[in-house]
């Protein structure tokens, strides 16, 4: 039986993670969907109400019905021929997508997570109403895209912005990345472009400090994250050299919590951010479902890896 783990080609947590399976004896075959349908080949037939079949790709081939479990670890993009027009690359992707994805979707095996799982989970509204759903504290927020709504809100206490989705964006001079953002005098006062698309509005939480927990199956591993200079203490991610860590247990009423916020949304693995506050309250910002752990594996010394090895070594029920 094999763990197929979907992942980007170039990836050092899926590196270390193939190589913890194979220490422990345990076949595993890796496939990047970026691969498809250039450098990899589907051949699924169905038979008794199941897909059966092989995936192939750089000489390695997997039989489907031999899948054990599956890590889905953000694999990149189909890549499809340059010669394609517009119009036949957004078929083709479509085409791979409901194809591809139909077939492996199906397995009846375990994932970490399911990719419908991973998009459900993906909403911040659905977050936030899912964690206060489960006994968790959540920050007022609001969304709109209407500049009224925004002052409105922003009369009643300190207010940030940040993205619904992924903070980063490509463009023609590099990557632009929409870090969380107190607002001021002056944003309230030009808010053009609010009316293009929804926008996220949180309160500000005062922060003692901050905490990422790493839920991986009933397990928690939780790291506090502390900031030394101002711009961090707004939004970590700016300055990764200010950061320290420290490995902490949360409070039993956010590990309930996070575990029901789990069962809820059919995830196997989360990446859960809170806001401690100086009273000692832990205020839920949101949940990833495919976070990063990597480097919270190494400042505290968890054995987040080695979890999900036992997740997707276990075989699941047929």
């Amino acid at each position: 039986m094999t763990v197929l783990v979907l992942a980007a080609e170039l990836d050092l947590t899926a590196d270390r993670m193939i190589r913890v399976l194979g220490e422990r004896e345990v076949q595993v075959a890796r496939f990047d969907t970026a691969w498809f349908p250039q450098a990899a080949v589907v051949d699924a037939e169905l038979r008794d109400g199941r897909w059966q079949g092989t995936l192939s790709a750089g000489g390695r081939t997997v039989v489907l019905q031999g899948v054990r479990s599956v890590w889905y670890r953000s694999p990149g993009a189909f890549d499809f021929p340059a010669g394609l027009s517009p119009v036949e690359r957004h078929w083709a992707m479509t085409e791979s997508r409901l194809g591809l994805g139909g077939v492996l979707a199906s397995l009846p095996v375990t994932w970490v997570n399911h990719p419908a799982r991973h998009a459900d989970a993906s909403y911040k509204p659905v977050q936030l109403v899912t964690a206060a759903r489960c006994g968790l504290t959540v920050a007022p927020t609001l969304v709109t895209n209407h500049a009224a709504a925004v002052r409105r809100f922003a009369a009643r206490g300190d207010t940030v912005s940040k993205a619904l989705g992924a903070p980063s964006v490509r463009e023609r001079d590099g990557r632009r990345v929409a870090f969380t953002h107190v607002l001021d005098r002056g944003d309230l006062a030009d808010l053009r472009g609010v009316e293009v698309a929804a926008h996220q509005f949180q309160r500000w939480v005062p922060k003692a400090f901050e905490a990422r927990v790493i839920a991986v199956g009933r397990r928690l591993f939780t790291a506090a994250i502390h900031a030394r200079t101002a711009q961090a203490r707004v939004d970590w991610r700016t300055d990764y050299q200010a950061l320290s860590y420290q490995r902490i247990d949360p409070p039993a009423h956010v590990a309930d919590g996070v575990r029901a916020y789990c069962a809820a949304l059919g995830l196997l693995y989360g990446a859960f951010d809170f806001v401690v506050r100086p009273d000692g309250e832990w205020v839920f910002l949101e949940c990833n479902a495919g976070g990063q752990y990597g480097w919270i594996e190494q400042e505290i010394r968890a054995p987040i890896t080695e979890a999900l090895a036992d997740l997707l070594a276990k075989e699941a029920p047929r």
